[in-house]
């Protein structure tokens, strides 16, 4: 039998977007497609400043005639009030979505047990909610949305109860960013951090606040840093804490568990030390950086 595993995100939180110009009010904020948003597809966005840097990510569903907007639990309040003052005259209700979870189903089989294929966003029904491919990278699983008191449906799926360590780990081995825990707020650029191989940018849609900068960036292939996976050999460093090669600062660290982490480095420094086939150091320990399959080279 697979090992189905899964993890309510109490970390994650729900937004209700309805109202008859919800789908033009959002296209012309997020990085992604809003039209691609259909009872059976989910994506993934981001809202940016106006400089093209990092507010928010998310992941849009639509249910009952409405978008079901999964965010940062945190910070939901902030996306919330940035969201309103854009509405002005547009016909759009932003609300709280109460008595709904979001859950993670990962393991070897996940989307084969709920009836899922491997292509990112693909959503089905499931235990009153929904569940889809997360539409980041069919390898992270399945992101379900249910009420709460239908969680009782997940182990008699075959899915074991597993802790944040575990899906931190998947999560950092693939290399995927976990919000304003890899993303520094205001700071962070999306095509440093990997948005258009993860499905959150799309390049055919018109304008959003933040395009000019995100565009110029790819199409002058100005990418001179990227986040990647690293393998830490000795104790966990801090987010933030200095990556160097031969005392030349390399990058930064984001996020880290077991093992595994997050650095945002230079392209060139990576470069150098997998020629001289050296790791790089962080804090009191070593880090060997990654390339993950999904992960184009600029």
């Amino acid at each position: 039998m697979a090992d189905l595993f899964y993890l309510v995100l109490e970390d994650r939180d729900l937004l209700s977007l309805g109202g008859d110009d919800r789908a033009t009010f959002l296209q012309g904020l997020i990085s992604n497609d809003i039209t691609k948003v259909a009872a059976d597809r989910a994506v993934y966005a981001s809202l940016l400043t106006a400089q093209g840097r990092f507010l928010h990510d998310f992941f849009i569903a639509e249910s009952n005639g409405a978008y079901v907007i999964d965010a940062e639990a945190a910070r939901l309040d902030d996306l919330r009030r940035r969201l309103m003052l854009y509405r002005l005259r547009s016909k759009v209700t932003i609300t709280p979505l109460e008595g709904q979870v979001v859950v993670a189903l990962f393991g070897d089989g996940a989307l084969a047990a709920l009836g899922l294929g491997d292509t990112p966003g693909r959503v089905t029904a499931f235990a009153g909610g929904l569940a889809c491919v997360d539409p980041r990278l069919a390898g992270l699983g399945a992101r379900a949305i249910l009420a709460r008191e239908r969680l009782e449906a997940i182990p008699a799926a075959g899915f074991t109860a597993s802790d944040r360590i575990a899906y931190d780990r998947l999560r950092l081995s693939l290399g995927v960013p976990d919000g304003s825990r890899d993303l520094p707020v205001e700071k962070a650029l999306l095509l440093e951090n990997g948005f258009d191989e993860l499905n959150g940018v799309d390049w055919k849609k018109g304008c959003y606040v933040g395009q000019e900068v995100t565009a110029r960036m790819k199409y002058r292939a100005l990418v001179r840093k990227r986040l990647l996976p690293v393998r830490i050999e000795g104790e966990l460093p801090a987010a933030g804490t200095p990556v160097v090669l031969d005392g030349e600062e390399a990058g930064e660290m984001r996020s880290a568990a077991d093992g595994w982490g997050l650095a945002l480095l230079r392209l060139d420094v990576v470069e150098k030390a997998e020629r001289e086939g050296r790791p790089l150091s962080v804090g009191t320990a070593s880090a060997t950086p990654l390339k993950p399959s999904w992960w184009a080279a600029a």
